[in-house]
């Protein structure tokens, strides 16, 4: 395959992406799944004409990576902080914390139940299962607007760090022990400092770097921080979530010495050319991620009425715990909160992040697809009935 005939796939994957997503508003179905069935038809095509190309699995880790910092970035960006927010905060850190745990754990409890292995390594095959992915929900919401629109957001980005705390919790040697709480405690701790300094340097380049090549060179150290921290198995994405929004809430978060030092003002206006180019990189990527994991996936492995059953089961799960706590607890709107839950990039990298001794073989990365596609679903039909709701009064 020459590079020119590369070159022009490429560039086709770009504009029906950015097609897919013209018609994501319009039809209200999630442009991830136009990518991950497009990714499917075009492995099919490879095998009929026998050029099927191997994708490594690192390479879909790291666009996966990638993808998932500038979303995360790109959603920090969007949001305003101001103390009659601290509610909704308060309210969505609530939802994704305690909503993740008790589908973590009972799906666990489930999958000890049926194929009889450790509990430990039941959890750390939940976890994927239960994380929302940002990745999915942050674009889909964009058209939302309001209060829906940042309770989705914030929700699905504190579910992405939490799911990766419980993750690496999970994966403690010491795990269900008293040490392990104190290991936890201290990484908490240890990376919440991190993301400070980190987050006073990189504001600190944004505001001083004045060559016309900057925001990449940003972008570059944000990996690099977030790639060092999670080697050290810290939840380094809290670092990208704290970066961004101390970026868009500068006049908040800057004072005394700080404001003298960065000016908010002069970060003000850089803001709007790293919100594009943020956006856009996140466009890229996401596209490419999900059309190389959608090509990674066999069909005929997906063709099995028990795979399909056990996708079945596992996301009713979720939506039945996430509706007794939106219902019961939290008291608040069904719609479309209850069904803006899905599974995508995180799942995906926390599941090939398992290590090989903790891997079960029934939960596969074909249950992982169909519990995506699923959930992808259910995300349709919240978006369909939410655009009904000015009618109903309920906003």
């Amino acid at each position: 395959m020459g590079p020119y005939t590369i070159l022009i796939g490429l560039s086709l994957a770009v504009v029906l992406s950015y097609l897919f997503d013209l018609a994501a508003r319009a039809t209200k179905v999630p442009s991830v799944l136009m990518l991950l069935f497009t990714g499917i038809a075009l492995k099919q095509a490879a095998d009929y004409g026998d050029v099927g190309v191997l994708i490594p699995k690192v390479v879909l880790e790291i666009f996966g990576i990638i993808g998932l910092i500038l979303i995360v970035l790109e959603g920090a960006l969007d949001l305003k902080i101001s103390r009659d927010k601290a509610p909704l905060i308060q309210r969505s850190f609530a939802a994704a914390a305690l909503i993740l745990v008790v589908q973590a754990l009972i799906i666990a409890e489930l999958l000890q139940l049926y194929l009889d292995v450790p509990f430990q390594t039941c959890l750390i095959n939940a976890v994927p299962l239960a994380v929302i992915s940002s990745a999915i929900a942050i674009p889909s919401v964009s058209n939302l607007g309001g209060e829906k629109q940042e309770f989705i957001v914030y929700e699905s980005t504190f579910s992405d760090i939490l799911g990766i705390m419980l993750f690496n919790f999970a994966l403690q040697d010491n795990f269900a022990q008293g040490i392990s709480i104190l290991t936890f405690l201290r990484d908490v701790v240890f990376v919440s400092i991190l993301a400070v300094i980190s987050t006073a340097v990189l504001a600190f380049m944004l505001d001083r770097i004045r060559l016309h090549i900057k925001f990449f060179l940003i972008f570059a150290f944000l990996v690099l921080i977030y790639s060092l921290a999670k080697k050290l198995h810290l939840s380094s994405l809290l670092l990208v979530l704290a970066f961004g929004l101390a970026v868009n809430n500068a006049e908040l978060f800057l004072r005394g010495p700080l404001r003298r030092l960065l000016h908010p003002e002069r970060l003000a206006e850089e803001l709007h050319q790293f919100k594009s180019i943020t956006a856009e990189s996140a466009f890229l990527i996401r596209t490419f991620f999900f059309l190389l994991f959608g090509y990674s996936i066999t069909l005929t492995n997906l063709i099995s009425v028990t795979l399909l059953w056990q996708g079945l089961l596992i996301v009713a799960v979720l939506t039945v715990i996430r509706f007794f706590y939106l219902r019961y607890i939290a008291k608040s709107d069904l719609i479309p909160e209850l069904f803006i839950a899905p599974k995508g990039l995180i799942s995906i990298l926390l599941f090939y992040s398992i290590p090989d001794n903790h891997l079960i073989g029934q939960v596969s990365e074909n249950i992982l697809f169909v519990v995506i596609l699923l959930t992808g679903l259910l995300m349709m039909v919240g978006l369909m009935l939410a655009r009904k709701e000015p009618e109903l009064g309920e906003y």
